[in-house]
């Protein structure tokens, strides 16, 4: 399965899914590592999904042991889905495949706060709407 870099950048620490079988791959994978996923649901025709691209970007850069993953909600519907997103952006932090924490909307420091909590042990939840 080749991984795509989401907006294409070669440097990008954000992975574009672009099936549902490589949402369930990677997220097996990370299950099997150990490590948090936070998943971004957006569109590229949403103006808040796509001003959270650079902060998102920005915290996967400085958070290596976080994989981060992008979702087009219309790429990818039956994932968008399978979680019940409803609005974008929607973020997800996902700890050994299940949801702890969730934010729905345009919030770079609650992503923040998301992101950094992914350190915490798995009975610290997180929902913010």
């Amino acid at each position: 399965m080749e991984i795509q870099h989401h907006r294409g950048l070669g440097n990008s620490k954000v992975v574009k899914v672009q099936s549902e079988e490589a949402w369930d791959l990677f997220t097996d994978q990370a299950s099997n590592e150990g490590r948090p996923v936070v998943a971004h649901f957006g569109a590229s025709w949403c103006v808040t999904s796509l001003s959270m691209n650079y902060k998102f970007e920005e915290l996967a850069q400085t958070h290596p042991e976080v994989l981060f993953l992008y979702v087009d909600v219309d790429d990818v519907q039956s994932v968008s889905s399978r979680y019940g997103v409803k609005a974008m952006p929607t973020f997800f932090l996902i700890k050994s495949k299940e949801v702890v924490g969730k934010i729905v909307g345009a919030n770079p420091d609650e992503v923040k706060k998301l992101v950094d909590a992914s350190a915490e042990p798995l009975e610290t939840q997180i929902v913010v709407e």
